[in-house]
């Protein structure tokens, strides 16, 4: 018998690559859904940033709120009487606009660092970005819980019942908060790029704070408030607003919104999308 033939043995298929197609998407998703599967991590480093800004604070935080009652109060007894308007419709929608105004100001301001502010453990630890725009955006919604009891105990001082239209209120929380995501995302690589952003994205921030209907309500541009719709600020904000004061917005309010979204949310993903591998070397 002649001697076996031997079998020829199939080699793996070869590894290509092309540089000039990386697979930016993918790594982008991958990013994402690692970082987001990984959420106790990013909380426990927001509690730890909390924890490690008011150290040896007595109070701690309750700071925060006590200077935000101290602020709706003074300031809504001053306006009430500039605008003449009656304290009891004035006083719950200033502390429900400022409550959410600081929660923006603060998220946009802290924004701008939050990739710099990480440059330790983005050089040394394989972790994805998305848990340093995770950590920036818990922490302030951390911070931000301990104003939302001011918001209780106005309402039952004043007797006001939203009524079943607060469930609105969720949609448009969930609304307001892709939108952080977004914008701490988009910011914190833009900022860590271009280090002059950052007081450029401040001295908006305050120009929006007064050409929005924070400390003034929408009625008082009578028949120019149409044009609010305009001010992505006052659409992010009133989707929340409204319904928590039993005020549920319009439809193209509700429409803009969620135009403005899928805007800030598209603009973010294309520039993570394209500038993920060049972060490390910008911070």
């Amino acid at each position: 018998m002649s001697a076996s033939t031997p079998v020829a043995v199939q080699s793996p298929p070869a590894v290509t690559s092309d540089a000039s197609a990386p697979r930016r998407i993918g790594r982008a998703l991958d990013d994402l859904s690692l970082g987001f599967s990984r959420w106790r991590l990013p909380v426990a480093l927001a509690q730890l940033d909390i924890r490690n800004r008011y150290r040896g604070s007595v109070l701690g935080p309750m700071w925060l709120t006590l200077s935000t009652a101290v602020t709706f109060t003074a300031l809504g007894f001053l306006y009430a009487t500039l605008f003449h308007m009656d304290l009891h419709d004035y006083l719950p929608f200033l502390v429900v606009s400022l409550i959410l105004w600081n929660v923006f100001s603060q998220l946009i301001g802290e924004a701008c660092t939050s990739l710099t502010v990480a440059e330790g453990i983005i050089r040394q630890l394989p972790l994805p970005f998305t848990v340093h725009a995770l950590r920036c955006l818990m922490r302030n919604a951390v911070i931000a819980a301990h104003n939302l009891p001011l918001i209780l105990v106005v309402f039952l001082i004043f007797s006001i019942n939203p009524g079943p239209g607060v469930l609105l209120a969720i949609p448009g929380m969930m609304l307001f908060i892709l939108n952080g995501f977004a914008v701490v995302m988009f910011l914190g690589m833009l900022c860590a790029r271009f280090r002059d952003i950052g007081p450029i994205v401040a001295t908006v921030t305050q120009l929006a704070f007064f050409v929005s209907p924070v400390i003034w309500k929408p009625e008082l541009l009578h028949e120019r408030q149409v044009w609010l719709v305009l001010n992505p600020v006052y659409d992010v904000m009133e989707v929340v607003r409204g319904p928590l004061l039993g005020q549920p917005p319009s439809l193209l309010i509700w429409a803009a919104a969620a135009g403005i979204t899928v805007l800030v949310c598209g603009l973010s993903f294309a520039f993570f999308v394209r500038f993920r591998g060049r972060i490390a070397f910008w911070v």
